[in-house]
């Protein structure tokens, strides 16, 4: 059985009537037992769980530095092109937006690397709209052995692949594959998502299965907060993550929580997450599961970045470009989406070693024999 199949199985209306008439005894007895439980994840995500956030602070942030010390991974997206086949009306990248395309060839990709590289990181994360035909797994394989050779830690966020595929670009170096499912609500998806490959929500939600079977190292799932109710969505995001875990076992994996930001011809949050809404999904998640590992983005700002770094958070980018070639030539009006924290690495690594953090650099690369 694939998660379609487990997700068509969940009742919607019931989860959210359970998340909304959770109690606080319910969050109490989920405070005692989180780990593992989907029916603690669902108190912890609930209404009912605000007045415990400072509990659940605290013991998310023990988690965390029982399991990952003071260590936080450093890594950097790297935009390969804004072309796009798709409709999706909260991004920048859209089809029907009227901005300039541009895709990096291998001297540009190069250069962008250089000045990458300048800044310290070896984790790079690549970033492309989705166009199968000119930004596809030929492009793709073209381009990842050099990136390889110049980072030990290679992921992509690209459209969903065929198995054979992610097979064919674990050979050529791919470490991670960061695939997000935006909403879990079909209907909200169908909404939002009008033209392209990328209406196919079935395809894409069967994308996590199809990367662990071709051997990728690692998985980074997501949601877009704000599309549909984000209490809801999250529950589901763990309920994927609870699914993938089980049946492959050997892959470790990632959320990321981003919120909707503003982007040419972007669209309003459905329901907005606040600062402290974000702070209990991000203690859920930790009390959930304590191996995760957490993302967050230069979305947010850089004051709540920083009091969010002890509370679960694993790995964090800085000086980051949202546009192609936007690290060499940064004013060229390509963005993805607006960005909140405009720190320097520097800065940013100078505020987490203040609170006693350790930026790290490298995560690791293969021993050859």
């Amino acid at each position: 059985m694939s998660f379609i199949s487990y997700l068509q199985g969940l009742s919607r209306e019931k989860l959210s009537l359970r998340l909304y008439s959770c109690t606080s005894k319910e969050v109490e007895k989920a405070l005692q037992s989180p780990q593992g439980s989907l029916e603690s994840l669902l108190a912890l995500l609930s209404p009912a769980a605000e007045p415990y956030l400072e509990q659940m602070a605290q013991a998310s942030t023990l988690l965390t530095r029982q399991r990952f010390g003071a260590n936080i991974g450093m890594y950097l997206p790297l935009y390969l092109s804004n072309l796009c086949a798709n409709e999706c009306d909260y991004c920048g990248f859209s089809m029907s937006n009227r901005i300039k395309r541009k895709t990096l060839n291998l001297d540009e990709l190069n250069a962008e690397m250089s000045v990458i590289k300048s800044m310290s990181y070896d984790s790079i994360l690549l970033v492309s709209g989705e166009h199968e035909t000119k930004v596809g797994i030929d492009y793709f394989s073209s381009v990842l052995p050099s990136v390889k050779a110049s980072f030990s830690y290679v992921a992509i966020e690209v459209q969903p692949l065929k198995e054979t595929e992610y097979s064919q670009l674990v050979g050529l170096g791919l470490d991670a594959v960061m695939i997000y499912q935006e909403t879990y609500n079909p209907q909200t998806y169908a909404k939002h998502h009008t033209r392209g490959n990328k209406k196919d929500f079935a395809y894409r939600l069967e994308t996590p299965e199809r990367v662990a079977r071709a051997g990728v190292d690692k998985i980074g799932l997501g949601v877009l907060l704000g599309l549909d109710d984000w209490r809801l969505d999250a529950l589901l995001l763990g309920h994927h993550l609870e699914y993938l875990e089980s049946h492959f076992w050997r892959t470790r994996y990632s959320v990321s929580l981003p919120r909707l930001r503003p982007c040419t011809g972007g669209i309003a949050p459905k329901v907005e997450l606040t600062d402290k809404g974000l702070v209990q999904l991000i203690c859920a998640f930790r009390l959930f599961n304590h191996q995760l590992e957490i993302s967050l983005s230069t979305r947010e700002s850089a004051e709540l970045r920083d009091n969010l770094l002890g509370l679960g958070v694993t790995q964090l980018s800085a000086g980051s470009s949202t546009q192609p070639g936007g690290y060499l030539a940064p004013d060229t009006q390509l963005d993805q989406f607006e960005i909140s924290d405009e720190r320097t690495p520097n800065e940013v690594c100078a505020a987490m070693k203040a609170r006693g953090f350790n930026p790290v650099w490298k995560d690791w690369e293969s021993a050859w024999v």
